[in-house]
């Protein structure tokens, strides 16, 4: 009789199967690289390492889909030493008084063919607004997940409107997550 029960559940129930799985990233192979034109064009950039989180995702269940990324500001590196000081100053991103950048998921939505859309917030200089990132997750049942991802925000809307005449607004942020090689889950 419980066996009865048992493929029933599962013949119905496909979900009750289904298990997310939970990775840790991998620190040392996680960057995140911010662009933006100054100076009538000029490309711009800096880069952030030292990038702590976790991602889970269910290949059964979107629901369950979840990232959570910490980003110390104390990493970033800009493409120039003078630009560093500045973006980590109180001009920018003020890395003192706010040591971290976060971004939590409210929604991962699968698009097909590895992509997915994310939905969360993302939390800078105590500002949280929210963000939606195109991302790809390269062999979404290997051990280890690479996942890229895209979005671009408005640095106004963060308090960062240091020089606007000759800063666009607009920042570009590419992420590059991989993770370990072993679930945790």
């Amino acid at each position: 009789m419980l066996r009865r029960l048992v493929i029933v559940l599962v013949l119905v129930c496909p979900w009750a199967i289904a298990a997310p799985k939970s990775y840790i990233i991998d620190t040392d192979n996680t960057a995140i690289r911010l662009s933006w034109h100054a100076f009538g064009g000029i490309l711009s950039w800096a880069t952030f390492s030292g990038v702590t989180g976790a991602v889970t995702l269910n290949p059964e269940n979107d629901v369950d889909d979840h990232i959570h990324v910490t980003i110390p500001v104390a990493t970033l590196v800009a493409s120039n030493k003078l630009l560093t000081w500045q973006l980590k100053s109180d001009m920018f991103f003020e890395s003192e008084r706010y040591p971290t950048i976060e971004f939590t998921s409210s929604r991962v939505a699968a698009q097909g063919d590895g992509r997915f859309r994310v939905f969360g917030t993302l939390t800078v200089r105590n500002i949280a607004r929210p963000v939606i990132l195109e991302a790809i997750v390269k062999d979404p049942r290997a051990q280890a997940l690479t996942l890229d991802a895209t979005t671009a925000i408005s640095r106004a809307s963060y308090g960062m409107d240091k020089f606007a005449l000759v800063v666009d607004d607009r920042i570009t942020i590419a992420i590059a997550i991989k993770t370990n090689d072993v679930p945790s889950s």
